[in-house]
């Protein structure tokens, strides 16, 4: 079912990895819809396929890996793009990319040319799309001082957070309809996320943009999503609104996650409980469900692949036993 305001649809995505003649199950059946004017947080460890996922909207995923099952599709007022069918490298793609779903990548010191000037790089994206220059203004809207200076200046003159501000101003150079967010605050300091995330939130409230944010901390999650998918070694494990994820976990691994996370303003006395155990190899996974073999409910109906179920109308989540951990929460 697609919803009226849903403008990206992921459908059942899988995503191989191939290297040294062995295949990594980067992305295991991935679903979500992305609705206008509203976050979407894909949340999870380091290594469980979020980055995978948003390169494979944009079509930049890597030469080994391949997409081999599913549907990624954008809609617009002209009808349904199939991103997945699209030639990474073609004239479709290259439309779309910039002018109308965006990427903040997770280091501009790697996804912003040294060699060239801040500026220039604004320039050349607007160039691409719409054909004028305002980097100037673009830099003034994203707070850094000095424009008509920074302009002129290279990305190592900059600090960590105007780094990341000059990259969210490229991406909003031509007021795309979809952002993506690759971990946009990492490395960067409690002030400067706050700062980012305010100019993100800005952005989206003018523009009525879509923002898919991939991060690992369930704090931003809670002030910022509006619906979250929890990922666990590829695999989407609960999907739903936020209110309702955090509240009423009731995948084991959603529970655990919020159960590790020290509270604000507790003792020192307050007791964190880590997720036993540590993330499977990706070449040697467990039978079934992935999580079971750290999981407190695991029974050996566990050892099969778990069906979808529906917690509430928009909350799903893929567990035997969801049903015990909703009572034990």
């Amino acid at each position: 079912m697609v919803y009226v305001d849903t403008i990206l649809t992921v459908d059942n995505l899988h995503i191989n990895f191939y290297t040294n003649n062995r295949c990594n199950e980067a992305v295991k059946g991935v679903s979500f819809q992305l609705k206008k004017g509203r976050t979407l947080c894909l949340v999870g460890e380091s290594g469980c396929g979020k980055s995978v996922s948003a390169s494979a909207i944009m079509r930049l995923l890597p030469p080994l890996s391949r997409i081999e099952e599913g549907r990624i599709i954008y809609h617009t007022d002209q009808g349904d793009i199939h991103l997945h069918e699209l030639d990474p490298s073609g004239p479709e793609i290259r439309a779309i990319r910039g002018a109308e779903i965006a990427m903040i990548f997770q280091d501009p010191m790697t996804a912003l040319n040294p060699v060239y000037t801040v500026g220039f790089q604004i320039r050349e994206a607007f160039m691409y799309h719409a054909k004028m220059a305002k980097a100037v203004e673009l830099l003034r809207a994203m707070r850094i001082p000095a424009p008509e200076q920074r302009v002129n200046e290279y990305i190592h003159q900059y600090s960590g957070g105007m780094r990341q501000r000059a990259m969210i101003a490229m991406a909003m150079a031509c007021n795309p309809k979809i952002l993506i967010a690759d971990e946009p605050t990492t490395a960067l300091d409690v002030t400067v996320q706050a700062q980012i995330f305010d100019l993100m939130n800005d952005l989206q409230q003018k523009h009525n943009a879509a923002i898919l944010l991939i991060t690992h901390d369930m704090g931003v999650v809670a002030e910022l999503a509006h619906d979250v998918v929890v990922m666990y070694m590829g695999v989407a494990v609960e999907n739903g609104p936020v209110e309702d994820v955090l509240t009423r976990p009731a995948h084991p691994y959603t529970s655990a996650l919020l159960r590790s996370i020290p509270v604000l303003g507790q003792s020192k006395a307050q007791k964190l409980e880590p997720i036993r155990g540590s993330t499977p190899d990706p070449f040697n996974r467990p039978q079934g469900c992935q999580f079971h073999p750290r999981c407190d409910f695991a029974t050996e109906q566990c050892l099969q692949e778990p069906e979808t179920f529906s917690v509430s109308p928009n909350h799903t989540v893929r567990c035997w036993h969801y049903e015990k951990v909703l009572a034990n929460a």
